[in-house]
């Protein structure tokens, strides 16, 4: 029977536990380079598998990650015996990312897309103010806070978690949109929104209090306004082993294990 992946491409982190795996993966399963590959074997930790699935973003190869690193999530473990045979029987999850475009505050554009989340936040001591539209409907004309976030469910238990957010489960069709220590209104704990909503955020007082806009690992600093949606032309597929998929993991961590 033809495997579905008869042509893998190994990627690691710098780290050495992560280099060391590569070595000896590489050493034991042919492979080829990216550019000729069908799936990708990642190995490393969350950090990797995001930076993968930007390298790969608009290739359609599928990531299949290895946890060579800290916290794992986006991971399956790491086992050297029958690779091919897991990837035969790994089950896709396909999500798609966040665009942005950020407009900084002499009137140039930069766009980046997002996995996990789109925040904007403070660039010194004093905390931005920040008007928040939903599809042009002004929601919240003024938000004093260190910042917010608008996060993906597969980005929902990352920072978003972190600040308080709701845990997303991997296939709802919503965006968590979720201040960053907010001052004022003190109560705002934040929204879930349709993931196909249209999120304008506009920095008040751009000039004297300064906020950055980021996209996953990707920084704008001095921005004035900021658009977020969600970008379906872009499909990403990551590879997991049977009850081990993100979904099922994103459920777990709404239990607390």
């Amino acid at each position: 029977m033809a495997r579905r992946f008869n042509n893998v491409a190994f990627v690691a982190s710098a780290a050495p536990d992560a280099q060391g795996a590569l070595k000896t993966l590489q050493s034991r399963y042919p492979h080829v380079v990216p550019e000729e590959a069908n799936a990708i074997v990642a190995l490393g930790g969350d950090g990797l598998m995001l930076q993968s699935l930007h390298r790969f973003m608009g290739t359609a190869k599928p990531i299949y990650g290895m946890n060579k690193g800290t916290v794992g999530f986006l991971m399956n473990d790491y086992r050297e015996e029958d690779l091919f045979e897991r990837l035969e029987a790994a089950e896709r999850g396909v999500v798609h990312p966040l665009l942005m475009v950020a407009w900084d505050v002499h009137g140039v554009a930069h766009t980046a897309r997002a996995i996990n989340e789109v925040s904007m936040l403070r660039q010194t001591y004093q905390a931005g103010k920040l008007r928040v539209s939903v599809d042009s409907h002004v929601r919240i004309p003024e938000l004093i806070a260190d910042g917010i976030l608008v996060s993906t469910p597969a980005g929902s238990t990352a920072y978003n978690l972190s600040v308080g957010g709701t845990i997303l489960p991997l296939n709802a069709p919503l965006l968590a949109l979720t201040p960053i220590s907010a001052f004022r209104p003190r109560r705002w704990r934040g929204a879930l929104l349709p993931d196909y909503a249209k999120i304008q955020i506009e920095v008040l007082e751009a000039e004297n209090r300064p906020v950055s806009a980021v996209a996953d690992h990707t920084e704008f600093r001095n921005v004035s306004h900021v658009h977020v949606s969600m970008d379906r032309s872009v499909d990403l597929v990551m590879l997991h082993d049977p009850g081990h998929s993100l979904d099922e993991r994103i459920l777990r961590e709404q239990f607390g294990y």
